[in-house]
């Protein structure tokens, strides 16, 4: 029984985004296939075609499941989704040629089918649109995360669009919320009454909404998704076991901002998504003017290009990728919180804010900083952020967008965030050793000589000429970091000039030795690789 389809489909990696790794699990690797509808299969009826459907095999459980998963395959399923799905059924799909989804116990088959069927009728209405319809549910989780509550997005209407996942306590009106796909009468007769809708429908205004035990609500928070005066809709946070967090309010309001572009987007028949734009801006594939112009904005207006990378060191493919949409959501909400217009793209493994109207960068470094532990925390792995230089107009952006990923590339383990103005000596230096590495004809054969030298011999004419020139020919603080006499650095300096012909009393030519020797460090060409 087919009960949801969509045109062009949606990866099962991305669907699994947006109804939730911890409900279900991918058990075969590797395997993204496209999933364009969702058909519930009891074992005791007959197979129908299931072309690049996700089928949920109902009714049976683990080795029990063998048969019918292998019938799902032949009649062309996507992927098949089993309870208690274990190694061995997993083996069996992928000789089979079919995806496996092992489903929590406690998940209900209808409530999974019908989070699954409204992700993908979702996808039919944003047909189109390169960053996908599981954004809406993607934005929900993510606004769960930060909020510390149970999120649902509506429309103006009052339809339920998208909801996060919960494991913490929900109230009536949630359940029936959710179960509905819209609030119930009485209670939005309730909220009429109350001047929350007015409130919400009156500006860009963090509503709280106190608790009403006797009738079994719990307390909450609002806010409406406005694009310009018109009210598009509602982000709601319904409070749990645990009081709010304590930046709730601001990342609602940033989680607004990025609802409302999600419902335009929707509602448009052509155009290209935020996110493309943003990523042609930085990349000049796309004219600032036609950014600026889908996007609202002035494209003479300064700007600031923040960029974040997360240090992993996890070599698998889909980890990386979903730490990418984490990052990408997170940092979506997050900026839109502390500066209304700004933008987010990715481009590679780096997400990119572009911030209009940021002509310094007081306050900025502070508020990249907050952003950057926060997906430290939530995605378990080391987050940076690297900050460009303001630029006069946005057509500059990609200027301030090469700046920030220079920062990026010369930071160290010890820095969270830097800008530009930290890093400018760190910046020169390594695309100066970048221009040195990349032309070896520059590089001078008596310092080939000196390495040469250490490898044979075993000394330390090397470490001890580049320690020298670090201390800007300091002897005795050589000494002192090297743990040997003076007389030792003064020897092994006269050593090293007669090696490799080097004269140290020249600056140009200490200068061009001091780059080749740092050279070598950075790349690993030391005494001990030239040795074995």
């Amino acid at each position: 029984m087919s009960v949801g389809r969509s045109n062009n489909g949606l990866g099962l990696r991305r669907l699994l985004v947006a109804i939730g790794l911890p409900l279900v699990e991918l058990r075969t690797e590797h395997a993204d296939p496209l999933v364009r509808g969702v058909a519930i299969l009891d074992p005791d009826d007959e197979p129908g075609s299931y072309s690049g459907e996700l089928v949920l095999i109902i009714g049976v459980r683990g080795r029990e499941a063998a048969r019918p998963v292998r019938a799902a395959a032949r009649q062309g399923a996507a992927a098949v989704a089993v309870k208690e799905a274990t190694a061995e059924l997993a083996a069996i799909a992928a000789e089979s040629g079919v995806a496996l989804l092992s489903v929590a116990a406690p998940v209900r088959w209808d409530q999974l089918e019908t989070v699954v069927r409204q992700v993908l009728d979702s996808a039919t209405l944003a047909e189109g649109f390169s960053d996908g319809p599981g954004d809406l549910f993607s934005l929900a989780q993510t606004l769960a995360l930060l909020t510390g509550g149970s999120v649902s997005i509506e429309d103006a209407g009052n339809r339920v669009l998208a909801y996060s996942r919960s494991d913490d306590e929900v109230d009536e009106l949630r359940r029936l919320s959710i179960l509905g796909w819209q609030g119930p009468e009485s209670y939005l007769a309730l909220l009429r009454e109350w001047g929350v809708f007015a409130r919400l429908r009156a500006g860009e205004e963090v509503v709280r909404i106190e608790p009403h035990p006797e009738l079994g609500i719990r307390r909450r928070l609002a806010v409406g998704i406005r694009a310009g005066t018109h009210h598009l809709g509602t982000v709601w946070v319904q409070e749990g076991r645990e009081p709010f967090a304590e930046r709730a309010e601001s990342a609602l309001l940033g989680g607004a901002r990025l609802a409302a572009v999600h419902l335009l987007r929707q509602r448009s028949e052509h155009g290209r998504s935020r996110e493309e734009l943003v990523a042609g801006l930085l990349t000049g594939h796309t004219s600032p003017d036609l950014v600026a112009g889908q996007l609202g904005l002035d494209p003479a207006t300064p700007a600031v290009v923040v960029a974040f990378t997360a240090r992993e060191p996890t070599a698998d493919e889909p980890v990386r990728e979903l730490h990418l949409a984490e990052m990408l959501t997170m940092v979506s909400v997050h900026m839109a919180s502390y500066r209304k217009g700004a933008l987010v793209g990715a481009d590679g493994a780096r997400v990119y804010a572009v911030l209009p109207d940021a002509r310094q960068l007081t306050g900025l470094v502070t508020e990249v900083t907050d952003v950057a532990e926060v997906l430290t925390r939530r995605t378990g792995v080391r987050v940076q952020a690297g900050i460009g230089s303001a630029v006069a107009a946005l057509r500059d952006a990609g200027a301030s967008r090469a700046e920030a990923d220079r920062v990026l590339d010369a930071m160290g383990a010890a820095r969270s965030v830097a800008s530009i103005a930290d890093l400018r000596a760190e910046v020169l230096l390594g695309e100066t050793l970048a221009l040195l590495e990349a032309n070896p004809g520059l590089h001078d054969p008596a310092v080939a000589a000196l390495l040469a030298h250490d490898a044979e011999h075993g000394s330390e004419l090397v470490p001890t000429l580049l320690a020298w020139l670090d201390a800007m020919g300091d002897v005795r603080s050589v000494a002192a970091a090297l743990h040997v006499h003076p007389n030792t650095v003064r020897h092994r300096l006269r050593r090293a000039s007669a090696v490799s012909g080097i004269d140290l009393g020249d600056p140009r030519e200490r200068l061009s030795c001091h780059l080749q020797l740092l050279l070598a460090v950075t790349t690993g060409v030391t005494t001990t690789t030239v040795r074995g």
